[in-house]
Order: structure tokens, then sequence, then C-alpha cells
């Protein structure tokens, strides 16, 4: 296995286990209007990285791999600033958010980086 192919299966694992963490999340959500709201927020742009990453591995050419760089970039910083929302909301502890928005903030980076680097 190339190390370009470890380091693709190493980003899906962690979008995986980023999607299970926001999934778990999202479940522990007060049931009222507002946390529900926001509960549906979060489940689908934190998990939509984890799911158009494969398609983002089969892209048809450098362009196409960029641009869904670029989505699932969109849906993290989108996470991102959903978490944020729960933890000023108090909807769940800080022992379970900040890990999360750790996570978030760390894949964030990474393709930021990717992106980077495919621009240079």
């Amino acid at each position: 296995m190339s190390n370009e192919t470890k380091k693709g299966v190493e980003i899906e694992n962690r979008l995986i286990e980023f999607a299970s963490r926001i999934l778990d999340l999202t479940d522990s959500l007060p049931q009222k209007p507002t946390a529900k709201h926001m509960g549906g927020q979060i489940m689908r742009s934190g998990t939509s990285p984890a799911l158009n990453y494969g398609e983002a591995r089969a892209a048809e050419s450098r362009a196409d791999f960029v641009h869904k760089l670029k989505i699932r970039l969109k849906e993290l910083r989108e996470t991102h600033i959903a978490l944020r929302i729960i933890k000023k909301q108090k909807w769940t502890s800080d022992a379970q958010l900040e890990p999360i928005l750790d996570e978030c903030n760390q894949l964030n980076a990474i393709f930021v980086a990717s992106l980077k680097k495919m621009s240079s």
C-alpha cells in the first residue's frame, strides 16, 4: 500500500469516527424543538464529509478532486459552527463536546493544508 493510499485510509477512518461521534452527540441532545433542529443540521453536515470522501477519492480529475475537497471543507466548517451553537446552548457537557470540536478543527486544518498544497 502506497503512502498516499495509507493517508487516504487514515483520513477516511477519522471521518467515519467523526461522523459516528456526531451521531452519538445528536442522540444525546434534548428532545425540544430547537435542539432537534440543530441536531438534524449537525447530523447532515457532520456525516457528509465521511460519506463523500470515497467519491472524492474516485474523482475524475484533479479539478474534480479539489472541488469535492472544498465541499467537504464547507461541511466541516458548518459543523464547527453548529457545535459552537450547541455549546452555547449548553445542551451537552463540555466533556462530550470538546473532543468533537477539537477533531473538527483538526480535520478542517488537514483539508485546508491539502487545498493549499494542491494550489501550489
